[in-house]
């Protein structure tokens, strides 16, 4: 775990115009969790701490997505952030992993072999799928019992969750967004998909664009955007951006 010290620096703006949350707001967004509940404990009880140090008030949780598949605590993570999400100060994006997810729950075989080839074995045993079954690998067989034991009010929460949410001068989003195109007319795969257009673009996108999916070792900034996939399953670290007027800070496990 980082000291507190390092995981709390700001760091240089490189943004290209001012960006700014409306007074009085202060917001809190979460990289991709991929089934690590441990983990995401510990980073909420640093958020805590730091939001105690700066005088508490009101603060909005943004989910990025990406919070199953890989990881143990999939189905865990799932019943948690739930509850959270009835909370008005919380939001739960989707990712493309939970679009896959209910891709593979809903429709047919091949859906099923595409997440189960992207960590949906690990989250179909944290909803205690036999691994006797998983570890068979007839996709036949093992969504015939997913869908017999994934309960459908979770698999109906996923499908119902959000794509983006903008909050003042900031846009939150999984994956990006397709340069050149207003956010009313993205395309729902490409705010979940999107990477080399998105990442390599130097547009202003009307809003500068918090997002995670491409995952790296620390966080990436550029003038129109901020990536905050830290990659949790693979690095041990976890990344929350906080926003409150101008300022931005990172906290990390």
């Amino acid at each position: 775990m980082l000291s507190r010290a390092s995981s709390l620096l700001p760091w240089k703006r490189r943004s290209a115009v001012p960006t700014a949350l409306p007074a009085g707001q202060r917001v809190c967004a979460i990289g991709d969790i991929h089934g690590c509940l441990d983990m995401f404990g510990h980073l909420l009880e640093r958020i805590d701490e730091d939001l105690a140090m700066r005088g508490g008030g009101a603060t909005e949780v943004v989910i990025l997505g990406d919070f199953i598949d890989r990881g143990p605590d999939s189905a865990a993570l799932v019943e948690l952030l739930r509850a959270f999400d009835a909370d008005s100060g919380v939001t739960v994006l989707m990712g493309n992993h939970e679009a896959m997810a209910v891709d593979a729950l809903r429709g047919g075989d091949e859906a099923m072999a595409l997440w189960l080839g992207n960590g949906g074995g690990e989250t179909l045993e944290s909803w205690d799928v036999p691994p006797a079954v998983l570890d068979a690998g007839d996709v036949e067989a093992i969504a015939a019992a997913a869908r017999d034991i994934v309960p459908d009010d979770a698999i109906a929460w996923l499908e119902a969750l959000p794509h983006y949410k903008i909050v003042g001068d900031y846009l939150f989003v999984h994956a990006g967004v397709r340069p050149g195109v207003p956010i009313a007319d993205q395309d729902p795969r490409d705010l979940l998909w999107i990477r080399d257009e998105f990442l390599d673009s130097k547009a202003d996108h009307g809003h500068f664009v918090i997002h995670g999916h491409s995952a790296t070792e620390q966080v990436q900034e550029r003038r129109n955007r901020i990536g905050i996939d830290t990659g949790a399953y693979w690095t041990g670290r976890l990344t929350a951006l906080c926003l409150e007027g101008t300022d931005r800070w990172l906290i990390s496990t």
